[in-house]
């Protein structure tokens, strides 16, 4: 006998991909529990089996750094902050921060499929008696048009969101004259695929080459230096909302036209901004 829950929860996290650099990734999370029916005629209380799933993924890998420790240039040490991870391909970056930002992976390459494996052999291990095995399927949101990941921390957040280098894969949608707008959708999104976001108040250190974000959070302290090519630098904290509002003074500075922006976090949310070239917002 087997249980399904389809779309169960989401995954938001950043990987270190040896040929992209820095991704940001929000996979959805399907389930299958393979078992015996129990004395009450169930595998497992629907009401209950979310929650089970959600708080193993929440106090692990979701909303860290995802690093594939045997990967080519990826070395790991022990620092003040508490992990330090350094990189040099396909780029150069440093991040530094307590142990729990990072989920540290002895592989090569990391893909969907090898997490939601690694988590199925997690999540078994903890399963009710009558439970003989949980596998978990991680896709990414299937998207028909532009779509971008990115990477960010919010050291203002009072939950995992102030890890400096976590992320999203999102959609972008941009109205102008009240009709979408696909090119500049596409255009923005390839820019904006596989940057850091970071605020103007925490770059601690920049030259022609680098920069360095650095804050203090309740977490701990996090400080990440990449290529400043790789970065996109805001004028306050990185929320999906200011994102919106940024892009849409952006986009209608460059284009002329006064521009809406939807931004999404990851699936299924996100914020709505609007901005006029000729109207101080």
């Amino acid at each position: 006998m087997a249980l399904f829950v389809n779309q169960l929860t989401h995954i938001d996290v950043s990987l270190w991909c040896p040929q992209r650099g820095l991704v940001g990734c929000s996979w959805q999370v399907d389930a299958v529990l393979d078992g015996e029916l129990g004395d009450d005629g169930m595998l497992f209380d629907f009401g209950e089996v979310k929650p089970w799933i959600k708080r193993t993924l929440d106090s692990g890998l979701d909303h860290t750094l995802l690093v594939p420790t045997e990967a080519p240039g990826v070395t790991v040490t022990d620092c003040p902050e508490g992990v330090c991870v350094r990189t040099t391909t396909p780029y150069s970056m440093e991040v530094r921060g307590p142990k729990e930002a990072f989920s540290l992976l002895p592989w090569r390459t990391i893909t969907p499929d090898t997490i939601a494996t690694y988590l199925s052999q997690q999540l078994t291990t903890q399963r009710p008696d009558n439970v003989h095995q949980v596998t978990l399927t991680l896709s990414d949101e299937a998207i028909n048009g532009a779509a971008y990941g990115y990477t960010h921390g919010l050291k203002r957040h009072i939950g995992n969101c102030q890890r400096i280098a976590h992320g999203h894969r999102s959609r972008l949608y941009i109205w102008q004259r009240d009709t979408r707008q696909p090119l500049l959708e596409q255009q923005w999104s390839d820019w904006l695929d596989n940057r850091y976001l970071l605020e103007q108040a925490d770059i601690a250190a920049q030259d022609s080459d680098t920069l360095t974000c650095r804050y203090q959070a309740a977490q701990g302290d996090f400080s990440i230096t990449l290529p400043l090519a790789r970065c996109a630098v805001l004028p306050g904290p990185t929320t999906v909302e200011n994102i919106a509002a940024w892009l849409a003074q952006e986009v209608a500075t460059q284009s002329g036209a006064a521009t809406r922006i939807q931004a999404f976090e990851g699936i299924n949310k996100g914020a709505i901004a609007t901005f006029s070239p000729s109207v101080t917002p």
